[in-house]
């Protein structure tokens, strides 16, 4: 079972005391978590105003930094479109990375998503689908290029819990259907997270926590950092083996 360490996500510098934003923070966050037992980190990259970002100036010193303070370990990086509204200019900054994350997320539901996928497979990055919704799925299987993908994410987004794990199921009958048999890794957001790691675990999925997805422990209260997130997703992952 794979465990990804999701650090700060699109949320607003200040959404949380640890909210790790700056390079210095998410290089010190990397170490951290991977000490709790994270076996990949996932970011999303900021610019000197904390903003999210996608340009070359921004991506290439920020992966020389995690690479530096977490060597060997994979990072992944969004393309979300939150980081870069308009896809066309996505693509050309994508185009322009210099270093070169292990691994990019693309939510197949947006925009261009399809055109920066081969375009990460053609630069050799291993490739996340963002599967929101069992037409995300839909779009994964007619693109041809299942097999160049790395992983698949299922990442329902309902608010509630019971709502979020039957747009789980539906997803992946579809890709079941498909015959897509990648790898899946299943997450909630805020107050589905826990009960949808649960379910990962369960169903021996990988699973990713972090304060891109709760800024809460599963009693409720708010956690201290991403490594405490951590330490509470591995014991749930040895409790259940």
């Amino acid at each position: 079972m794979r465990i990804v360490a999701c650090l700060n996500g699109d949320r607003r510098p200040g959404a949380h005391p640890a909210l790790p934003v700056s390079a210095e923070q998410l290089a010190a966050d990397a170490r951290s978590v991977v000490d709790a037992g994270a076996d990949e980190i996932h970011v999303h990259p900021r610019d000197a105003t904390g903003a999210e970002a996608l340009e070359p100036q921004v991506i290439t010193p920020l992966l020389k930094r995690l690479r530096a303070e977490i060597p060997g370990v994979p990072i992944s990086v969004t393309t979300a479109l939150s980081a870069e509204p308009d896809p066309w200019r996505r693509y050309d900054l994508v185009q322009r990375w210099g270093g070169l994350p292990d691994s990019a997320t693309v939510n197949l539901h947006e925009p261009g998503s399809v055109e920066i996928a081969r375009l990460l497979i053609d630069r050799r990055v291993r490739v996340e689908a963002g599967v929101w919704t069992a037409e995300s799925a839909r779009i994964l299987a007619a693109t041809g290029l299942a097999d160049d993908f790395f992983t698949v994410l299922v990442e329902p987004t309902q608010a509630t819990v019971s709502e979020a794990l039957r747009n789980a199921s539906a997803i992946e009958a579809v890709l079941d259907n498909a015959g897509i048999e990648l790898p899946r890794m299943l997450h909630g957001t805020d107050d589905t997270t826990w009960p949808l790691l649960d379910a990962a675990i369960a169903t021996g999925r990988d699973i990713r926590i972090g304060l891109e997805d709760t800024l809460r422990g599963p009693d409720g209260n708010e956690t201290e950092n991403n490594a405490a997130l951590v330490a509470v997703a591995v014991e749930r992952a040895a409790a259940a083996a």
